[in-house]
């Protein structure tokens, strides 16, 4: 079932994680604190369990440093003191993962992706490393946030093959940046400003390897609650093969609250 949260009015979530038609177990995993306007996603990768620990290693460690550190600041946050919090909060995931990887046999070869927003106020931090993504659907039309970091996507850059051409391709999953891979990794930042109604999409490539762009903002449009649209988003992909798991979280910016009765009159005097 979709889970939803809001403990903010400016704020609501949604987050459902499946494991496909295809997989025996599921290597994503989710985590939100809705507190502190924090969603962390993580595809996890590695032979065994290994991908599940890695992924459960990155969203506990990434989301709980960041809601801790936002819940003890105190007053205005600036916008680049959350990047550089997001940044150190992955840097220690890492470092965790990488020694995790190198000291336990049962977990030799793991990493994941891992995509995540901090919802502050109106304003929006993405941050990702590898091929989950992020987006934006506003006013019914849906943009990608993040670029992968991928074969694909760097073959699509040099020219080398076309978007079409890359759907068709036997390179899908071949990521070239992940947590827990080398003892060192970046994570690209971007900030944007929220407008009322915007939703916040976090995946993993188990939905966007199984629906285009163009289904999700039809579908993010049909449904009028998150949790429906966490659900259509998922089953989509599923009835499309449902090849690998599959893993959204959204984030929809309600806006601040309408001034009603004598204190709105009083404030329009």
């Amino acid at each position: 079932m979709p889970s939803e949260a809001s403990a903010s009015p400016l704020w609501r979530y949604a987050t459902l994680t499946d494991v496909g038609r295809v997989r025996q177990n599921n290597e994503d995993a989710i985590v939100i604190h809705p507190e502190q306007g924090v969603a962390v996603l993580a595809d996890g990768m590695g032979g065994y369990n290994a991908g599940e620990v890695a992924s459960a290693l990155a969203t506990e460690l990434v989301a709980s440093a960041l809601a801790q550190w936002l819940a003890e600041s105190c007053g205005e946050i600036a916008p680049e003191d959350i990047a550089r919090a997001m940044h150190a909060s992955v840097a220690s995931a890492n470092h965790a993962i990488f020694e995790a990887a190198h000291t336990r046999a049962e977990c030799l070869g793991m990493g994941t992706t891992l995509v995540m927003a901090v919802c502050h106020g109106d304003c929006v931090h993405v941050g990702h490393v590898g091929d989950s993504r992020a987006y934006l659907w506003r006013g019914g039309e849906l943009t990608r946030i993040t670029r992968d970091h991928s074969l694909l996507q760097e073959r699509m850059d040099a020219g080398l093959m076309t978007p079409e051409e890359a759907a068709e391709s036997g390179f899908r999953g071949f990521v070239t940046r992940a947590l827990g891979v080398e003892d060192w990794v970046q994570l690209d930042v971007s900030e944007m400003r929220a407008r009322t109604g915007d939703v916040i999409l976090l995946c993993s490539d188990g939905l966007t390897d199984m629906v285009d762009d163009s289904r999700l903002a039809s579908l993010l449009a049909q449904s009028a609650e998150l949790h429906e649209a966490a659900r259509a988003l998922v089953d989509e992909a599923n009835a499309n093969g449902g090849r690998d798991n599959v893993s959204v979280a959204l984030c929809r910016f309600t806006g601040p609250a309408k001034k009603t009765g004598f204190l709105s009159k009083l404030q329009r005097k």
